[in-house]
């Protein structure tokens, strides 16, 4: 930082001059060709849409072709997603074309490339929120209206440096600190099953020496289906309820707190999880996640979706929701899956799902070595993943010191 500061010092005393992001580069906005060009077998030249195409810098690898050449952009062209989300950028190493997801931005003499680059990253959020709300898209005229500043290129050279060895640096961390949680992913994978899953021997079902019953889920406890509640019917506050697809995005082995509310008119009409009780969903859009369960260990009765089955026992809450995530389970469910774009297992054929069931003590032992795994590999808020997370939150806010520019009165000067 002191070398900036004493370029600064030297070269721009008086401040930054800003000017429009049209003034400096050259905005082409992607168009997209009819669908009879499109291609997967790679004939004609690479397109991409939108952001689901970016990688971590560059674009991944393409997957798609057009034969018809509409708006393209070259070798180290800026791209930046027009589309919701809004602003998020990425470099093109190849001649591609683009289509109405995206913009390709290339840079004039005033500005070295990966400047505009990392400054176009620190102000994504400003970007998609120029106008005081999100964008669901941003024009041709929104994108050269943007204001950048304009350092003296020696200025820009030693930001561009400093920024890329702390992105080589940021980047090494993070993908220790990821082989290390995916190492801890497999360690918690393998103990999941170990602890979970019995071991026949001479005729017996015994999990960690103790014998232990296979029951079918309709045996641990009664299945109810639950009912009526749509996203539509969110409130700020009122009854807790979890909606089904919830149980896929935001919700991990078990909960105390929940995301969304109800207003109690409507959630007392509807049917209620209990304390204890475990919620399944049982409506997805693939095999691998149908029937994710999460426990329900808040102190207050909550409701959940028609498309979520609440299971209500006597067993450890914690055990069964475990239990749901086993290879055994997985296999179990296949044999009931139903459907093609939605794939969905009936209350009946749940209940036809078999658990190994040993004595509630335990269970209870299982739980305690589990939750310690869980909250290494999946708490947001402890272990490795706030790890990577402060890393990328201490690089933003490197990159934004650095990124920031007192600008030029011309009125004083």
């Amino acid at each position: 930082m002191s070398r900036i500061s004493e370029l600064i010092q030297e070269l721009c005393p008086d401040g930054v001059e800003y000017r429009q992001l049209g003034a400096l580069s050259l905005v082409i906005m992607g168009q997209s060709p009819e669908g009879k060009y499109y291609n997967k077998e790679g004939r004609g030249k690479p397109f991409y849409q939108g952001k689901k195409d970016f990688g971590k810098k560059y674009l991944d690898k393409a997957t798609t072709w057009t034969s018809k050449i509409t708006k393209e952009a070259v070798r180290g062209d800026i791209l930046m997603s027009v589309r919701a989300p809004v602003g998020s950028v990425n470099y093109t190493a190849e001649s591609i074309c683009i289509g109405r997801g995206l913009a390709a931005i290339r840079v004039g003499i005033l500005l070295k490339n990966d400047f505009l680059f990392y400054y176009l990253q620190d102000n994504e959020d400003r970007i998609n929120g120029t106008s005081g709300a999100v964008f669901d898209s941003i024009s041709k005229v929104q994108i050269e209206s943007l204001s950048i500043p304009i350092p003296p290129l020696e200025i820009q050279e030693e930001i561009v440096k400093i920024l890329d060895n702390f992105t080589k640096l940021e980047a090494e961390l993070e993908a220790e600190l990821e082989a290390e949680l995916e190492a801890r992913k497999k360690q918690y994978e393998y103990y999941l099953e170990k602890l979970i899953i019995p071991e026949e021997v001479n005729g017996k079902w015994l999990l960690n020496g103790e014998e232990t019953q296979w029951k079918k889920f309709g045996e641990v406890g009664e299945l109810i289906r639950g009912n009526g509640l749509q996203k539509k019917d969110f409130t700020e506050h009122g009854m807790g309820c979890i909606h089904y697809g919830q149980i896929y995005t935001y919700y991990n082995t078990y909960a105390f707190k929940t995301k969304s509310f109800v207003s109690f008119e409507l959630g007392n009409k509807l049917r209620k999880v209990q304390t204890g009780d475990l919620i399944i969903a049982t409506t997805s859009e693939n095999v691998e996640d149908v029937c994710k369960a999460v426990a329900w260990l808040g102190e207050s009765a909550i409701v959940t979706s028609g498309h979520a089955t609440i299971l209500k026992h006597h067993q450890n809450p914690k055990y069964l929701a475990y239990y749901c995530q086993t290879k055994m389970f997985a296999s179990e469910k296949r044999k009931y899956a139903r459907g093609t774009k939605v794939i969905e297992i009936s209350n009946n054929d749940l209940a036809k799902i078999t658990v190994p069931v040993p004595s509630l003590s335990e269970q209870e032992r299982i739980v305690s070595i589990l939750d310690k795994f869980n909250s290494l590999v999946n708490d947001i808020s402890i272990g490795l993943p706030a790890e990577i997370e402060a890393r990328r939150k201490q690089y933003e806010y490197y990159r934004g010191k650095l990124l920031s520019f007192r600008e030029k009165n011309y009125e004083q000067s």
